[in-house]
């Protein structure tokens, strides 16, 4: 699945910290899923679109 996390966030002026602690995970879990490394869980999912203002397919895409 891609995402297109990496370029929301840095429209919206955020960094990988700022969305960490927004979604209540590491740093390191979303560069993982920035990079498709990390397949986020449901509710990550459902909170990262909500940080980020999108719905989750305009966040993810199947590949």
């Amino acid at each position: 699945m891609k995402n297109i996390i990496k370029v929301r966030r840095k429209e919206l002026g955020l960094s990988q910290e700022d969305l960490a602690k927004l979604c209540g995970v590491t740093r390191q879990t979303i560069n993982a899923i920035e990079n498709n490394k990390y397949d986020p869980t449901l509710a990550l999912a459902f909170s990262l679109a909500k940080e980020l203002r999108l719905t989750l397919e305009e966040l993810f895409q199947p590949n």
